[in-house]
C-alpha cells in the first residue's frame, strides 16, 4: 500500500474518531459496503498505518493527578548505554511517553503520578537511578489544554489530490 486514496483517508479519520466501531458503521461512515471496508482496513493496519486500538482512560478519573515534563540529561550518549536506557525507560509504565529531544538535555519524559510525594519519591528511587543519568529538570503540568488526539491527515489530502493532477495530465 503506497498511496492512500479518499476511502482510506475517511477510514483513518472516522477510526481516529471512534476506534470502537463495527465495520458496519464504520463503512456506511466512509461510503463502502462491509467487505471492501474491512479488507481496507487490514490493509491499512498490515501496512503500519493502523498500529493498534486503545481506550483513552481519564488520568484523573483512576488516581494519576500528577503529570510531569521531565528532561532527562544523560552522562554520554553511546550507542550501548543509549540502548540499555532506552529499554529501561520502555519498562516503566509511570513514563507514558519518552522523546529524544534536542537542545539540552537527551530525552523529554512525561511522567504520571499519584501525586507530589509519589512523584518526588519515583524520582528519586527510579528516576535517578536509571543507568546512564546526569541530571532531571521536571515541570508540571498545571492544565491540560488539549490532550493527545487524532493526527491531522489534510496534509495527505492535498498531497494526493497533486499527485493525481500529475498523473493526469
Amino acid at each position: 500500500m503506497e498511496t492512500l486514496d479518499k476511502f482510506d483517508l475517511a477510514i483513518l479519520e472516522e477510526l481516529q474518531s471512534d476506534g470502537r466501531l463495527t465495520n458496519a458503521e464504520l463503512a456506511q461512515r466512509v461510503g463502502l459496503s462491509a467487505a471492501p471496508c474491512w479488507r481496507r482496513v487490514r490493509a491499512l493496519e498490515e501496512a503500519g498505518f493502523i498500529t493498534g486500538y486503545r481506550a483513552e482512560l481519564n488520568r484523573e478519573k483512576i488516581g494519576l493527578g500528577v503529570l510531569a515534563f521531565v528532561r532527562l540529561d544523560a552522562q554520554r550518549n553511546s550507542g550501548d548505554v543509549t540502548r540499555e536506557l532506552e529499554a529501561a525507560i520502555r519498562g516503566i509504565p509511570e513514563i507514558v511517553s519518552c522523546h529524544y529531544i534536542s537542545g539540552s538535555g537527551t530525552f523529554e519524559l512525561q511522567v504520571v503520578s499519584r501525586d507530589l510525594n509519589h512523584f518526588s519519591a519515583f524520582a528519586r528511587e527510579v528516576l535517578l537511578n536509571l543507568p546512564n543519568v546526569k541530571d532531571l529538570h521536571t515541570s508540571f503540568s498545571l492544565g491540560e489544554v488539549k490532550s493527545p488526539s487524532a493526527l491531522p491527515l489534510s496534509h495527505l489530502t492535498t498531497k494526493s489530490l497533486a499527485t493525481a493532477t500529475r498523473t493526469r495530465t
